[in-house]
């Protein structure tokens, strides 16, 4: 092609050209450097090893985790070269934190982002009902992690209504995947009760999925309560500490989710058997307290009475002794009739009764 004479234009689109049909998509990694972000939409930096430099573009809304200068990245770009400023970029589409010091960084710089957003706050939080009758999961059905969780939902509960979004949980789709699952669930009539986000341990760059701000926030936003359990119980991602509930796995996943049947079973039995305890003890106090109650009652009539009985008693001898009869026992008599001169009288003593007549001895 010695002889082919191109014009600048003309060169720039062969070499787009073979650039795409050769190389459509490359992964490369080296460490940033002049990261800069131009009117709060386009991200312009450079990716550098040893031996060379790239000048790297992407838009704000490809930037899933925040850089800085000094982070080792592996960039998803397309390679182009630019005809308006003659250099040769990569168009990034995707770009990862590598080694567990880049890792750790970008964790860091987000996490300050949405903690000053109060997006941690624990007044956001949501608590989970005690047993939900509706779940929703996001995970790797071919996963062991989704295999243990549903075989401890079924031993400790079973019965739950659970639909599951099968998606990958690792790697670049996964982010998104998990997105569309949760406006999936968070689309539907009738809400699940519960949206339950689970994988397994994996290593801090496999986890490093779960640090992706849009997945992130789309967590933040879910109108359905959230339970994220990912990897073991030191693993810590910013999907989880963004949830309404976190479990340290999978496996405490399922057991927040649902109670133990026999557990409750046990522990319905032991309050049982206490309540019945309890209220043999208070039917024998209430017993022995009424009786008492009522002893002490008749206790206060007997008093009465007994002082009753004691006045009329009293009053029996008053009377008797005022009986007509009693009097003239004693002697006296009873005198009947008008007491003037030839009156007639009558004398009734307690034997006899004697008539007579009144005279006036005076004139004698």
């Amino acid at each position: 092609m010695d002889d082919v004479l191109l014009s600048v234009s003309d060169f720039v689109a062969l070499t787009n050209q073979t650039l795409e049909y050769a190389f459509p998509i490359v992964q490369v990694q080296g460490e940033v450097t002049e990261f800069k972000i131009a009117q709060g939409k386009w991200v312009r930096f450079k990716i550098k090893d040893a031996g060379a430099v790239i000048n790297c573009f992407m838009t704000m809304f490809q930037m899933r985790v925040l850089l800085e200068d000094g982070m080792k990245v592996i960039v998803t770009a397309q390679p182009k070269l630019d005809g308006r400023w003659g250099t040769f970029t990569l168009n990034v589409r995707a770009v990862k934190p590598v080694g567990e010091g880049s890792i750790k960084k970008g964790f860091e710089l987000l996490k300050a982002k949405l903690e000053k957003e109060g997006l941690f706050a624990v007044e956001r939080k949501r608590s989970l009902p005690r047993v939900p009758k509706r779940v929703a999961v996001i995970t790797s059905t071919e996963s062991a992690a989704y295999a243990d969780f549903i075989k401890i939902i079924n031993k400790r509960w079973g019965g739950l209504d659970i639909e599951v979004a099968h998606t990958q949980v690792q790697g670049v789709p996964a982010p998104d995947q998990m997105i569309r699952a949760i406006r999936y669930f968070n689309s539907l009539e009738v809400l699940p009760e519960v949206l339950v986000i689970i994988r397994g341990g994996g290593s801090a760059e496999d986890l490093s999925t779960f640090n992706d701000e849009p997945l992130v926030r789309a967590i933040a936003e879910s109108r359905i309560p959230t339970l994220v359990g990912v990897g073991h119980e030191v693993d810590h991602t910013l999907a989880d500490m963004i949830s309404d509930v976190r479990a340290a796995t999978p496996t405490d996943a399922a057991q927040i989710l649902v109670p133990d049947r026999q557990e409750i079973i046990r522990g319905a039995r032991a309050q049982a058997s206490s309540i019945g305890y309890l209220l043999t003890q208070a039917i024998d106090n209430y017993s022995r307290q009424t009786k008492d109650n009522l002893n002490a009652a008749f206790s206060r009539i007997q008093e009465k009475l007994d002082g009753t009985f004691e006045q009329l008693g009293v009053l029996r001898v008053a009377v008797s002794q005022l009986n007509p009869e009693n009097v003239l026992k004693r002697g006296y008599a009873l005198l009947r009739g008008e007491q003037t001169v030839g009156a007639k009288l009558e004398i009734e003593t307690a034997t006899n009764i004697i008539t007579t007549e009144v005279q006036d001895v005076r004139s004698k």
